[in-house]
């Protein structure tokens, strides 16, 4: 399934965002306003002024239902935790054009705060992506040691590993390892 720019963006913004979380297998990746500023920095989150201590409480929030997205047990179950984070947003949505990006559609409110910034855009990306009945391509790696989540663009749906240079790459050195041996 081929995505847009913007769907892209989001859809690799909300791994992200929930990668930072101990549900993860991982530490606190926001522990502060600094680690939550140096997201926004890095995802090029537009529109968002000073943060604060309600902002970086809000975000763990909206991480933790995005989380429960990823690895809810059926599609229901993914829909309804999807659609409870999204209508506690103000969808607004509109075009734009910005920071170099080709137009494109945000769908939060223009006075959002980070969190429902990140739960109307990066919530649509997600609901996009279960309406095209592509909910399969949300997994979590199967790398033993690890829980993080991903989003398989692959053509053919076979990515397993969050990331082929660590955790796949780990996976099948460890595999010719236990075939050498035996």
């Amino acid at each position: 399934m081929p995505f847009g720019h913007d769907m892209v963006h989001s859809l690799a913004t909300v791994v992200e965002l929930v990668n930072t979380s101990p549900a993860t297998g991982g530490e606190e990746g926001l522990p502060g306003l600094a680690e939550l500023q140096a997201f926004v920095e890095s995802r090029e989150v537009s529109g968002v002024s000073e943060l604060t201590a309600r902002d970086l409480t809000q975000v763990r929030a909206v991480r933790e239902a995005f989380h429960r997205v990823f690895t809810a047990p059926d599609q229901p179950t993914a829909v309804h935790t999807l659609n409870s984070l999204l209508s506690s947003t103000r969808i607004t949505p509109r075009l734009t054009e910005h920071d170099g990006h080709p137009l494109h559609v945000h769908y939060f409110a223009a006075d959002s705060s980070l969190a429902e910034h990140l739960a109307a855009d990066c919530g649509v990306a997600l609901a996009l992506l279960l309406v095209e009945g592509e909910g399969e391509r949300l997994r979590t790696c199967s790398a033993p040691d690890c829980d993080h989540v991903f989003v398989d663009e692959s053509r053919n749906r076979s990515r397993v590993y969050c990331d082929s240079r660590t955790c796949g790459n780990r996976m099948h050195v460890a595999a010719y390892r236990a075939r050498r041996r035996a």
